[in-house]
């Protein structure tokens, strides 16, 4: 079994891995970079293989960094099959059709600035449009439950095990059976720390020869769940007391949802204001809701008796759906008084950076960060301590105050993820991904048995 690293190596994005086996050749994962302007000429950039050769993709889960250069894959000549859990593939369409669209009005309004400057130049091409979103939803083949294995070909299956880290994400333990003995690695994907309210733990196998593992946090620890809960509604309560409004840089994917379920048990419980109007400034996080209310086989035990009490633990007195962009943009005329969540998570795109625009130079407005922030984002440019920032060609001052509350993290923290990888038994190897370069090294130490390796991209191993 050989194993290639073709993303996600020695950064956080972008995760790709090829696994070439029983004359198979099979992608775990296909996702796009994020950060800076730079990541736009890596994602149009060569995969590091022949799209056309692979015969099979397993999908972790639907996050871009994920599954965000499948739609180039197809377009590139992918034509085998992509195979993923039900709510992965749900929402797998909704992030890359977002995608598609938001790439083709880039695509037009570059377009446009070249003209008005009287440049001459063919049109400006998105990476992808919506027609390859599409193609590549036409790739999935069904769907696949968790613990069920799924025969790829000749003395070769893969099994999904829950992540617990969003809707559907999975762990994939791909495993290959030979007439001289056997071989397995286990691609951990995001792992989720336990005690979150709306999925289950995360659950991985008993035992596997290899583990691909993310880093994302591991040289970190995250506030315990309830001081990050306080901490979240202290920083409401502050913003209101100045006459300001809450700002949320929102993941469309389970953090809009459990930030939903937070603010609906805060007003339960009294700690908010039933009349605080809320907006979910999201199309994609709207549709998303509505995939979570479709898949219980995915809920932890919280969400679960809650839906079968006849209970919506999404809905929050005072919510506003804002689908259209006219109903965005009315917003900024609200002051003070309205807590705003809009993505992306970390600030890339989306409507989040205009209500920061309206919002970041007001001393009284409160941002609070509720995710990771990759290096060379705007997110993780104002959690830094950025005194400005551009936005729209304009430089915004930063003058609200800013809070970062990592405890709602989708991604297990250094302890929960030293856990999950102690949990698997023979394992000879551990390949460090899905991480800046100095967590990974604060983390490896601490692996213990067998042996640690950092791979860099493009880099092989034979396993």
């Amino acid at each position: 079994m050989q194993l290639t690293f073709h993303g996600a190596a020695r950064t956080v994005t972008g995760s790709c891995h090829l696994v070439e086996a029983r004359g198979q050749r099979i992608l775990i994962d296909c996702g796009m970079v994020q950060g800076g302007r730079a990541v736009e000429e890596e994602n149009a950039g060569p995969f590091g293989f022949d799209p056309a050769s692979i015969d099979t993709v397993l999908l972790t889960h639907a996050h871009l960094d994920h599954c965000g250069r499948l739609p180039l894959l197809v377009k590139r000549g992918f034509r085998g099959r992509i195979i993923a859990t039900a709510a992965t593939r749900d929402l797998a369409r909704i992030v890359m059709l977002d995608a598609a669209h938001l790439q083709e009005e880039e695509a037009r309004r570059a377009t446009r600035r070249a003209q008005r400057h009287g440049k001459e130049r063919p049109e400006v091409q998105p990476l992808y449009s919506v027609i390859d979103a599409l193609d590549a939803m036409d790739r999935f083949e069904g769907s696949v439950a968790y613990r069920e294995a799924k025969r790829l070909g000749d003395g070769l299956r893969a099994t999904f095990f829950d992540a617990g880290h969003i809707l559907g994400s999975a762990s994939i333990l791909l495993e290959e059976e030979t007439p001289t003995g056997s071989a397995s690695v286990l691609f951990s994907g995001d792992i989720g720390g336990p005690g979150h309210p709306l999925l289950a733990d995360a659950a991985p196998p008993p035992r596997a020869d290899a583990v691909v593992m993310e880093t994302t946090y591991g040289d970190r620890l995250h506030r315990p769940y309830k001081a990050s809960l306080d901490e979240f509604h202290d920083a409401i309560h502050g913003t209101f007391a100045r006459g300001g409004n809450v700002i949320i840089p929102t993941f469309a994917l389970e953090r809009a949802q459990e930030i939903l379920f937070v603010l609906r048990d805060g007003v339960a419980t009294r700690r908010l204001q039933a009349s605080t109007q809320v907006f979910l400034d999201s199309p994609m996080a709207i549709s998303a809701t509505d995939v979570f209310r479709r898949h219980p086989e995915c809920y932890g035990s919280t969400l679960a008796a809650l839906f079968a009490r006849g209970e919506d633990p999404f809905a929050v007195p005072g919510l506003h759906f804002t689908r259209e962009t006219s109903e965005s943009m009315a917003i900024n005329r609200i002051v003070g008084g309205a807590i705003i969540m809009a993505g992306s998570g970390m600030c890339t795109g989306g409507r989040v950076r205009h209500h920061l625009k309206h919002n970041l130079y007001r001393p009284d407005a409160g941002i609070i960060f509720v995710g990771f922030a990759a290096q060379g984002t705007l997110a993780r440019k104002i959690i830094d301590g950025a005194r400005s920032v551009d936005l729209f060609g304009e430089e915004i001052p930063v003058r609200a105050r800013i809070h970062t509350i990592n405890g709602f993290s989708a991604h297990a923290d250094q302890a929960e993820l030293l856990a999950w990888r102690h949990a698997i038994a023979g394992v000879r190897t551990t390949f460090l991904v899905h991480g800046e370069e100095k967590a990974m090294a604060a983390f490896a130490p601490m692996v213990g048995n067998g042996r640690v390796e950092m791979p860099t991209q493009h880099q092989t191993f034979k396993v």
